[in-house]
């Protein structure tokens, strides 16, 4: 068997920025839940998609905000994207998907809590992790846990992540405490560019691990000896910035395996829904319905 396990924020987002305004017949802004609705249901057809789980971010701050006062929070995100959040959740419910709605908490945690827990069933095959969140890269795990990335219809493995990124899953967090991450505002440490950082830690596979003194590195940069004074002065940095990127593995989620199998959609609420937010052309897309064969 392999479980799903869908980044639900990434959806919304890209539902969002890629649907022109949808209003409900109240006015409300409705397309990024639209979106959700048909990608979600499209997926559900899909060959092997028999247990599926979906986590999003309720809120825009977690518990990483109180670690750093520079790391991402709602501000300039669309109101109208922001509106549809809790929307999408009980679309998503409404599907028949177990939902995981974080607060403390982001999403990426949840999925990456989840991944670990459904790898270690011995019923599970495989773990598609459903993002391109380059921070669940450092969940991969050989063939049995992997990113499917469903628009560009790629899935990547072990080997995938060191062909991307140059070093191995467990290094993903050091990565991106040395080049930083934008979409997360992390900053990332001065004269650590995506190549120096990268052919460092394939030799030594974390930020604690890199010699202080340059001239003991067995691998030979450009820059070097920048680099290096960089690293050294900004360490508490460095460290914060690895802690905030490493995705957390024991949120308590209440899930199993087994309960995240999926049964059909739940008809009267999925009408209900469409019926509220005028997705009449949506009332025919589920291929199964709750309690029928």
């Amino acid at each position: 068997m392999k479980v799903y396990l869908v980044d639900g924020t990434y959806e919304l987002f890209r539902a969002y920025f890629a649907l022109p305004l949808i209003l409900a017949p109240d006015g409300r802004p409705v397309g990024a839940v639209r979106g959700i609705v048909q990608s979600l249901l499209y997926l559900l057809r899909e060959e092997g998609v028999t247990h599926i789980g979906c986590a999003f971010d309720h809120t825009m701050d977690s518990f990483r905000n109180r670690l750093f006062d520079g790391y991402k929070t709602g501000e300039g995100v669309e109101p109208d994207l922001v509106a549809q959040f809790e929307l999408a959740e009980r679309a998503v419910e409404s599907l028949g998907i177990s939902i995981w709605p974080m607060t403390e908490y982001e999403a990426d945690d949840a999925l990456a809590t989840a991944a670990l827990a459904c790898s270690s069933d011995p019923g599970v095959e495989q773990v598609m992790i459903c993002s391109p969140d380059k921070d669940l890269a450092q969940m991969v795990v050989g063939d049995s846990i992997v990113c499917y990335d469903r628009r560009r219809e790629q899935v990547i493995n072990e080997a995938g992540v060191v062909e991307k990124f140059g070093v191995v899953p467990g290094s993903i967090p050091d990565l991106l405490a040395l080049i930083g991450d934008t979409a997360d505002c992390i900053p990332g440490i001065p004269k650590w560019g995506a190549k120096t950082s990268a052919m460092v830690l394939a030799r030594y596979g974390h930020i604690e691990d890199i010699p202080q003194d340059f001239n003991a590195w067995d691998v030979k940069v450009r820059g070097a000896a920048g680099a290096s004074q960089s690293l050294n002065a900004r360490a508490d940095e460095a460290r914060l910035y690895k802690d905030l990127a490493t995705l957390r593995t024991d949120v308590p989620l209440d899930f199993t395996v087994a309960g995240l199998e999926w049964a059909g959609v739940d008809r009267d609420r999925y009408l209900e829904l469409c019926e509220e937010l005028g997705f009449g052309r949506l009332t025919d897309l589920p291929h199964r319905w709750l309690g029928e064969s």
